[in-house]
């Protein structure tokens, strides 16, 4: 008797009678079939579909209904989508999974509204906690207090039983508390290190906050993560990422007990998204090793390590971003230089070198500016290839630098919802002329680019919904502004849908295997509640995953 499921069908249920591939003989038959509903290739040659047939992790058919009943026998299940919308699963081009991970077993400050309020969670954690143990906590933004500064040591008063280490949401600059400070011996004497800075009050004094490489100050200090921690970590993040439609994600800097963690999920049948690795830059001894090693091919089409990450400059919203003028509101900053020019160009040729792919954070258009004329060096000792140098942000960029990035063939991976995230306080930075290069998507697009989208989680939202919604009005969720902030950088439907998904997949050399729904790639779709092509824009923030399918598999079913 054939099987036939509704739309919403209990995980459990479907993966119970899910026919695998492993260990059973193949069959000429489908063993899954997604029919009744729209289905966006994002192919051009064939882009909208009635029905997929799927077998084992691969796509066999892409067409009408009753073209894929041919693939149907008495085993095959069939979702009936019941008027539903597939698309190509969502990829986060740039994101950060441990984080993630680690986020959502730590404090998070995102949304909190004041100093006071943090300091109150912090109290409260202190009840469950040893004295003398760390409490840590991510996401706080002095830009959304009612007084847009730099918080210290004295708004964490009451917290010194215990050392406190809050991470900016952007993980560019931390906080502590004054026990952190007397522990460490971070006094008026200590130098602001390479790459860093120690945020002082008029005498001198340490406040508390430590922007880039000065955290390193204290993290050196902060006891390494064991290897079931960071188990648990991965694991609740990845099952974060299916229940919003992801079905894989480029990670922006890993370390070797990362990708450890990674493989023996995998090994173990847990990792149900595609992680497209990038080793640390900062990671020396790791980087040298993978190196050596060569360029890896997924492991099981699930776990590959080809990319190595490398660090530019700092963040715009701790004014860590390198400009090549000084702030607007802060007239003796031009932010940081993390990794010396000579250094971007050195660890680019050895990487090119090795067979890698490079890819640098960039925010400010000094920081920018430095990583495309180490990668233009570079490029001239490897005139052959397909290199695909990546520019990690792209996010205040010198307007004659846009078309060089198209000339050079660089990949700008950017973060719609960062744009919208910074609207509000961002020109104050920039200020009116500077602020054109900014978040400026219709350039790069415009110039020949592809922009591969993502989130930068846990920084922004894990929703890549938020960001195709973000990348197509420039407005936040409320609507605000009105018509788009700076509306002619805005990225159509398609692009910023592609953005999350084909270009996505071009960006880790792996648009042959995934990106689109077409026969031989693998089976990776994501099922919505609505037509994101039909819809208005405000909608796209209401529509819903059903289904996230990875390989052949159902990952997450709505409940």
């Amino acid at each position: 008797m054939k099987r036939h499921f509704p739309s919403r069908l209990c995980l459990a249920l479907l993966m119970a009678i899910q026919i695998s591939s492993f260990g059973c003989a193949r069959i000429p038959h489908a063993d899954l079939i997604i029919s009744g509903g729209r289905i966006h290739t994002m192919n051009p040659k064939n882009p909208i579909a009635e029905a997929v047939a799927i077998q084992g992790d691969r796509i066999v058919y892409v067409g009408s209904g009753e073209g894929a009943r041919k693939y149907e026998d008495e085993i095959t299940i069939v979702i009936n989508l019941d008027g539903k919308t597939a698309y190509p699963g969502f990829v986060d081009a740039h994101a950060h999974l441990m984080s993630l991970g680690k986020s959502l077993a730590e404090l998070n400050f995102v949304g909190t509204g004041s100093s006071e309020e943090i300091r109150k969670m912090v109290l409260e954690k202190q009840q469950a906690v040893p004295k003398g143990s760390w409490i840590r906590g991510r996401g706080w933004d002095q830009n959304d207090w009612p007084v847009e500064e730099f918080p210290t040591w004295r708004d964490l008063s009451g917290t010194e039983e215990n050392l406190v280490y809050l991470r900016r949401v952007d993980g560019h600059a931390a906080w502590v508390n004054k026990t952190v400070l007397d522990h460490y011996g971070i006094t008026r004497e200590t130098e602001d290190p390479p790459g860093g800075r120690i945020i002082r009050d008029e005498n001198g004094d340490p406040t508390g906050v430590f922007i880039d490489d000065a955290k390193d100050l204290i993290t050196a200090h902060i006891p390494e993560p064991t290897i079931d921690e960071k188990t648990a970590w991965a694991k609740a993040a990845i099952l974060e990422c299916n229940r919003y439609g992801m079905v894989g994600m480029h990670d922006a800097g890993i370390h070797k007990t990362d990708l450890q963690v990674y493989e023996n999920l995998h090994g173990s049948g847990q990792l149900s998204l595609r992680i497209y690795a990038m080793a640390d830059g900062d990671s020396i001894d790791f980087v040298k090793e993978r190196f050596a090693l060569g360029p890896s091919a997924p492991v099981g089409g699930y776990v590959s390590l080809r990319a190595v990450k490398l660090y530019a400059d700092g963040a715009l919203g701790s004014r860590g971003a390198a400009m090549l003028e000084p702030y607007s509101d802060d007239p003796r900053n031009t932010g940081l230089i993390l990794t010396a020019p000579d250094s971007l160009y050195e660890m680019s040729r050895l990487a090119l070198d090795a067979g890698f792919q490079v890819c640098t954070h960039a925010i400010g258009d000094a920081g920018n500016r430095v990583i495309l004329d180490a990668y233009e060096r570079a490029l001239k000792e490897h005139r052959s290839g397909d290199h695909r140098l990546r520019v990690e942000h792209a996010q205040v960029v010198s307007l004659e630098d846009i078309p060089r990035s198209a000339q050079l063939g660089i990949i700008p991976v950017m973060q719609p919802t960062h744009a919208t995230s910074d609207m509000y306080w961002a020109e104050d930075r920039l200020g009116p002329e500077r602020i054109k290069g900014a978040y400026a998507w219709r350039k790069f697009l415009d110039s020949g680019c592809k922009i591969p989208c993502g989130s930068d989680f846990p920084v922004e939202g894990v929703n890549p919904l938020w960001g195709i919604y973000a990348a197509v009005t420039r407005q936040d969720h409320d609507g605000w502004p009105e018509g788009g902030w700076y509306p002619g950088e805005r990225m159509t439907i398609e692009e910023a849908v592609r953005g999350f998904t084909i270009d996505a997949a071009f960006a880790a050399f792996a648009e042959k295997e995934t990106g689109s729904i077409e026969v031989g790639k693998l089976a990776d779709l994501t099922v919505l509640d609505k037509d994101l092509f039909e819809i208005s824009p405000k909608e796209i923030l209401n529509a819903r995953v059903i289904y996230t399918i990875v390989g052949g598999s159902v990952v997450y079913s709505a409940p």
